[in-house]
């Protein structure tokens, strides 16, 4: 994520930001034994707008009102630049996104014992 931004590819940023948010969603609820809340019939863990929606509603910890606000920005600068054919993300779009990256990180990180 880090390089991809430090070499302008911020398409590349924002997926790979939007995969880490994933990641550390994942960590926080298989880290207070609650993954059975984020998987489908399958076994598989849920897609992006389903994680964050579980990790909203979760009454196992209490996000910051920071990182609530900051789930829905990451989650569509994430979306467009993985999905959107015709979106294409500037520097400006990771800039934007950049606190938000770090305070809902830091937080579900810190929810799963990672830092």
């Amino acid at each position: 994520m880090n390089g991809c931004f430090e070499f302008g590819w911020y398409d590349a940023c924002a997926v790979m930001m939007r995969r880490l948010l994933e990641t550390a969603i994942i960590e926080a609820f298989e880290a207070k034994k609650l993954d059975n809340k984020i998987k489908d019939s399958k076994g598989e863990f849920l897609q992006l707008t389903a994680l964050i929606a579980a990790a909203l509603s979760e009454a196992a910890w209490n996000l910051s009102r920071n990182t609530k606000q900051a789930l829905p920005r990451l989650r569509d600068v994430g979306h467009k630049s993985a999905h959107s054919r015709r979106f294409t993300a500037q520097k400006s779009d990771i800039e934007k996104v950049q606190p938000d990256c770090r305070v809902a990180l830091e937080e579900f990180l810190h929810l799963a014992g990672l830092v």
